[in-house]
């Protein structure tokens, strides 16, 4: 059972803020942990000057940091989080100024993914608080654009978004289709146990990997991913789950016959190279 491999499909690092690239590297792998999937962490986290760029470079070096220096394999995903468009609007910068500039953002991120440096555009999406109509619209019209640019380039978006249900996961596979980008190539991360197709539309949730939440999602399949969304913050320590979670969680279940290990490996391995279109080489 310990050589089962793990994967924590949301997982931040912040060198910064935090612990850093390698300290989680090798923290979560101690605790069982073999693949990380790494987003860039927002601009204002780093500095006030940061660019989008440069917090997509930033992640991109982290990872590289990570599998040079660690046992642990990690990929990067590059992207503009919702909330970077919402700070500049409250600062008092236009909508579509805004927009304008996230889609810059969103063309550098697909970019790096056709170089090879990340394997996802995300974080992307729309906020989880209350927005004027008029943001909330630029919001959707990103997701879509982002999609699309994730269909040229052969990856997923990681969609980050309000607390979503099988009403919103239609809506999510509603804007796949309309840029024909195939819907299990939509990761909704923060994903409650929404696993039946039924319930996500055939997009690949990635569920938070609390008891309750994964427990749930295990009596309704395996076609999802794992994820603690660690924050790597020294001021919210543990926040949202700590890197220790997804692998203690695995084995945890294992141990409680809930889990067997062909189907952690499905979880872990084969979902992870599938919707990535990533050799784990486990």
């Amino acid at each position: 059972m310990d050589n089962i491999p793990v994967t924590d499909n949301h997982i931040h690092v912040d060198p910064l803020n935090g612990e850093g690239p390698i300290d989680v590297a090798n923290k979560f792998h101690r605790s069982g942990g073999s693949c990380m999937i790494v987003p860039n962490k927002p601009t204002w986290t780093i500095n006030e000057n940061c660019s989008f760029q440069d917090a997509m470079e930033l992640v991109i070096k982290y990872v590289a940091d990570i599998n040079r220096e660690t046992d642990v394999k990690a990929f990067a995903v590059v992207g503009a989080h919702p909330a970077e468009l919402s700070r500049r609007v409250k600062a008092g910068m236009e909508v579509d100024t805004a927009e304008l500039l996230m889609k810059d953002a969103l063309k550098i991120a697909q970019k790096l993914v056709l170089d090879g440096k990340a394997v996802a555009i995300g974080e992307v999406g729309r906020p989880h608080y209350d927005v004027s109509t008029e943001e909330l619209e630029a919001h959707n019209r990103l997701i879509i654009h982002a999609m699309e640019l994730a269909k040229d380039a052969g990856c997923p978006v990681q969609l980050h978004t309000e607390t979503a249900g099988t009403e919103q996961f239609l809506e999510f596979a509603k804007m796949a289709d309309e840029v024909n980008l195939p819907r299990n190539k939509v990761i909704k991360h923060f994903s409650g146990p929404y696993v039946l197709k039924t319930e996500n539309h055939g997009l690949t949730p990635s569920l938070i990997s609390t008891k309750d939440v994964i427990k749930e999602g295990l009596k309704k399949g395996k076609d999802f991913l794992m994820e603690t969304d660690y924050l790597d913050d020294k001021t919210r320590p543990g926040a949202v789950l700590g890197p220790k979670t997804v692998p203690r969680r695995t084995h945890e279940l294992i141990r409680q016959g809930l889990l067997d290990e062909k189907d952690a490996y499905k979880i872990h391995v084969i979902n992870v190279e599938n919707v990535y279109n990533v050799d784990l080489e486990f």
